[in-house]
């Protein structure tokens, strides 16, 4: 998350640069390829971790902190959590912008022309930005996971809470203030929503560069089905770490190609003038213990199982 937020405009580029400064010391990735169960004896360190990573945060994080491995049969069915209602204006769409720790695709906040309600929020949220986070390869990327179980890759779509806050550097500092909706990418067919948002990446390969993106859906990278989901109380999972997320992570997934995912992998956590360029993959957080928090779904798994013998 992750999460990291606006740019050019004004006051987005200034919260984000905010966000990306430095924290943890080290990073662990799994070894070879496998589910974190697997991993577990077999983790190696990033020798070359992103700059955010290399020094200590200033102010540790508390009790709620993200990403986290979601236990589907310790998760708690909750009937009263209500359908998820997306509305996105493709209008509203900016631009792309590499901020050195993944790319981001900015939309105008101004209004509630983009807004998020229902499922577990009981206010009106603005849409921000969405972002992704993912691996060298296809084997690991998510931030979150499923019973121990990576995705090559995993979208945050970030926004704010409108009806009680008048700006989002406000409310990301506040109880309730962001909803961050997680979809896990897994690697299949081409994913045909996806592919006008690739085909701009290349103009962004570099830390720090910028481009006119206009008139995306972001609504076209969730699942068919955004009726099933988990959501918990967390975190930003970049700093400054805020514990003002209510996440919604999607059961349903998304497939994307493995090419489509090569041009993710192009991109650099350098700038053009930097020496040594750096390709700009693992860009996602060690995931973070639970510290006696629930987990909620708006679904049962075990509805469905095998019918008692008569």
């Amino acid at each position: 998350m992750v999460t990291l937020t606006a740019i050019v405009a004004p006051l987005g580029r200034q919260i984000h640069r905010h966000l990306v400064k430095h924290v943890r010391s080290q990073r662990w990735i799994p070894a070879r390829a496998c589910n974190l169960t697997a991993c577990s004896s077999k983790l190696s360190i990033l020798s070359q971790v992103h700059p955010m990573w290399q020094e200590p945060l200033a102010i540790p994080g508390g009790d709620r902190q993200s990403p986290i491995d979601i236990e589907v049969r310790k998760s708690i069915f909750n009937p009263q959590l209500r359908p998820l209602k997306v509305q996105y204006d493709p209008r509203t769409c900016q631009q792309i912008w590499n901020n050195g720790y993944s790319f981001l695709v900015e939309y105008d906040d101004t209004t509630d022309k983009s807004t998020v309600k229902g499922g577990p929020l009981e206010n009106q949220y603005r849409l921000c930005q969405f972002h992704f986070h993912w691996g060298e390869n296809n084997n690991w990327g998510s931030e979150h996971s499923i019973d121990r179980r990576l995705y090559a890759a995993e979208l945050h779509i970030v926004h704010w809470n409108s009806d009680k806050y008048s700006l989002f550097e406000e409310a990301v500092m506040e109880e309730n203030g962001l909803a961050v909706i997680g979809v896990f990418l897994k690697v299949g067919k081409r994913h045909e929503g996806l592919q006008k948002l690739v085909d701009a990446l290349p103009a962004v390969r570099h830390k720090d560069s910028v481009v006119e993106f206009n008139k995306f859906d972001p609504s076209c990278l969730l699942p068919e089905n955004i009726s099933d989901y988990w959501t918990y109380p967390g975190s930003l999972t970049t700093p400054p770490l805020t514990e003002a997320v209510t996440w919604i992570v999607m059961k349903q997934h998304i497939e994307v190609s493995h090419d489509q995912l090569a041009v993710f992998r192009s991109l650099l956590f350098t700038s053009a003038e930097e020496q040594v360029q750096r390709s700009m993959v693992n860009n996602f957080r060690v995931q973070q213990d639970l510290k006696g928090r629930a987990v909620h779904s708006s679904f049962s798994p075990f509805l469905k199982e095998t019918p008692s013998k008569e």
